[in-house]
């Protein structure tokens, strides 16, 4: 028991030091902003690729071919075959909006943490911690819950955002890159493909004489486009599955490991002398 003593009281003094040195000598706020600002670009050049894309079906579906000369005549809109791409695009868009806001809210979050008002909170709080323990061996369950909060509103945002984005280097960076070219690449594609369409200006002397010739070759023009919305629908879930990933699922993820890893801090040496003395009491 004497000899755990000693290691306890030196497992505070890393403790404090680290605390000391996360919050004043060697904060990790600057590169995890830079970091999440690199996020949030990346969601906003998505979300106007999508917006442009929508914008451009959009036109492609509203196209109708009017052939009534005297009143009669066909008129259709080849384009509401693009109805379902086009539903796909807004949601498209409705997801990276969403994912745009998540980064502004980790950008929030970390101007809170990185606020001087918090640091001097989690020292305090840690040298509180700290004499608890060195006197008593324990200290009161509020104070570590306390403690333990305050860690991760300080340390737990720039950390799960610099593992995050470390991630997406790693993994997820040329699939975006492809991903993303794809989809700006599109709204030129189908401008070609519908450049044939006529303006309101023309009338129905000028749509007829313009359309009669093309009306076989319509089918397949628009067959084109729908091609080729099957790769943009590919491209546009590889990017939601990306940003889905990198908004949701890897923050709650490395959040949950940031709050397992204070949780042991705090706890840490009582538990295991806690654990050495049973068999001691026993004999």
């Amino acid at each position: 028991m004497s000899k755990s003593i000693p290691m306890e009281r030196a497992y505070l003094l890393l403790v404090a030091l680290a605390v000391f040195v996360g919050c004043w000598l060697a904060p990790i706020d600057t590169p995890a902003r830079e970091q999440v600002n690199d996020g949030l670009k990346r969601a906003l050049t998505t979300f106007a690729a999508a917006r442009a894309l929508g914008a451009v079906v959009s036109v492609a579906q509203g196209t109708q071919v009017d052939a009534t000369p005297g009143g009669v005549g066909v008129s259709f809109a080849p384009g509401q075959a693009l109805k379902p791409l086009n539903e796909l695009i807004e949601q498209f868009a409705a997801i990276m909006l969403a994912a745009s806001v998540s980064f502004g809210v980790q950008l929030v979050l970390l101007n809170i943490g990185a606020h001087q008002l918090m640091s001097y909170l989690v020292c305090a709080v840690a040298l509180v911690w700290i004499a608890a323990r060195w006197r008593r061996g324990s200290a009161p369950r509020w104070l570590q819950s306390a403690l333990i909060g305050l860690l991760l509103v300080r340390f737990a945002v720039p950390l799960c955002a610099v593992a995050n984005e470390g991630v997406y280097r790693i993994f997820m960076a040329n699939e975006y890159q492809a991903a993303l070219s794809g989809i700006e690449k599109s709204p030129t594609s189908v401008i070609d493909a519908t450049q044939e369409a006529p303006s309101a200006q023309e009338g129905w002397r000028e749509r007829v004489e313009r359309w009669l010739p093309k009306l076989p070759n319509l089918k397949a023009t628009y067959d084109q486009i729908l091609k080729s919305a099957s790769d943009w629908a590919e491209r546009i879930v590889k990017l939601i599955a990306l940003f889905v990933l990198q908004t949701i699922v890897l923050p709650l993820a490395f959040l949950f490991v940031a709050w397992r890893l204070a949780r042991a801090t705090v706890r840490g040496p009582t538990t295991a002398t806690s654990a050495s003395s049973r068999p001691m009491a026993a004999r």
